[in-house]
């Protein structure tokens, strides 16, 4: 990687993403009770502006602040419900904060497992469409096609590119969101758990492709409980737990924390 590409004239390092000091509230609806959700009760709330009883508010991240910059691949760690994924969809713009601010270079892409692609279409048209959102040309997608298809190793033990993906099982339809995520330059990719499907050969060929992502000056953010896959692929790694940061810092450190705090809990 160029310093070049990773710093300002001046020698300083270029930040792709800024979090100021953010919070995220959700509202959960629970099962209402007898008379709760009648219309006349609806209306009296909304006369004396109570809040309905069967909403819950949830203060999933709270106040968190921290800077990437350019080059730099971060995991993000913390047990379930930690906040990660929350947090990630904030930085990719699909969640609001409630307070405090988010600053991003460009526009984020948020890679997970559960992003979308359309079942009655053959694999191969999906990694089109998947291109052709990217801002790719018809001639880019040409191009790149065959070698998305290869990487993700769909074809393996046979010709699953042409079947629909409702076909696939759960891993190969994974490792097909990634390859195709991956065949792109991003300014700032956010991974969620997308590694931690497909065997060791996938996940050795999808750790190389987020180095090459950070070597071409972009920034990679990793969720993931393979704690191996972090070691591997990040330098920095930002523990999150109960919403709040408990630790930012290079990644050994950062998991020694994380796995002592583990094995006592």
């Amino acid at each position: 990687m160029s310093a070049s590409a990773t710093t300002a004239v001046d020698g300083s390092r270029i930040p792709t993403v800024i979090v100021d000091d953010v919070h995220i509230v959700y509202r959960v609806h629970k099962g209402a009770a007898a008379g709760t959700n009648s219309p006349v009760a609806a209306l009296r709330r909304l006369l004396i502006g109570a809040k309905a009883p069967t909403v819950r508010e949830v203060h999933a991240v709270k106040g968190v602040s921290f800077t990437a910059y350019r080059g730099e691949a971060i995991g993000l760690l913390g047990s379930n419900g930690s906040g990660k994924s929350t947090l990630l969809r904030a930085i990719a713009g699909l969640l609001p904060a409630t307070r405090g601010a988010i600053y991003a270079q460009g526009q984020p892409s948020l890679l997970g497992v559960n992003a979308a692609l359309m079942n009655d279409l053959s694999g191969e048209r999906n990694v089109a469409l998947g291109c052709l959102a990217m801002g790719m040309s018809p001639a880019q997608v040409r191009q790149y096609t065959p070698e998305i298809i290869r990487f993700s190793g769909i074809n393996d033990r046979g010709d699953f590119s042409s079947l629909p993906m409702r076909t696939y099982s759960s891993g190969m339809s994974a490792r097909l969101r990634f390859s195709i995520a991956a065949a792109k330059k991003h300014d700032v990719l956010l991974i969620d758990e997308a590694l931690a499907t497909g065997d060791a050969r996938f996940r050795r060929r999808s750790e190389q492709r987020v180095r090459e992502l950070r070597a071409e000056a972009g920034t990679v953010f990793l969720v993931s409980h393979a704690i191996a896959s972090i070691r591997d692929t990040c330098e920095r790694s930002i523990w999150l737990e109960s919403g709040v940061i408990r630790a930012d810092g290079p990644t050994d450190e950062v998991v020694a924390e994380y796995e002592k705090f583990m094995n006592r809990s």
